[in-house]
């Protein structure tokens, strides 16, 4: 189970591109950690199946949960969850967290140019 949002970069130099990929790394991680805080929880099977990953030639990041019942407990909105706990655990921290993900991937870019 994984959602999916889009930073358009443009044309990147050799040092743009390495501080990009480490940027699109932490944010990544920084999503996944977001989530961990959401996501249902009976036996933490769930939580511990959350996995941030880079594809560098791509210039894409992902964060997925991976159990026969990610998507299930995602989506379906009538299921009772724990305090603080809910449908929707990776979709609305990406879109909380959107803009610090964004710089964090602007700063890494900016690391790497030495500015």
């Amino acid at each position: 189970m994984s959602v999916r949002n889009t930073i358009n970069l443009g044309q990147l130099t050799d040092a743009e591109r390495a501080g990009a990929v480490r940027g699109l790394a932490l944010g990544a991680e920084h999503l996944l950690q977001v989530s961990r805080t959401q996501v249902p929880i009976e036996e933490a099977t769930l939580e511990r199946s959350g996995v941030a990953s880079v594809d560098p030639s791509a210039l894409e990041a992902a964060v997925s949960y991976d159990t026969p019942y990610a998507v299930r407990q995602h989506e379906d909105l009538n299921l009772r969850h724990d305090d603080g706990r809910k449908a929707k655990y990776l979709e609305d921290p990406m879109r909380e967290e959107a803009d610090v993900i964004l710089a964090l991937v602007g700063a890494e870019i900016r690391r790497a140019l030495g500015t």
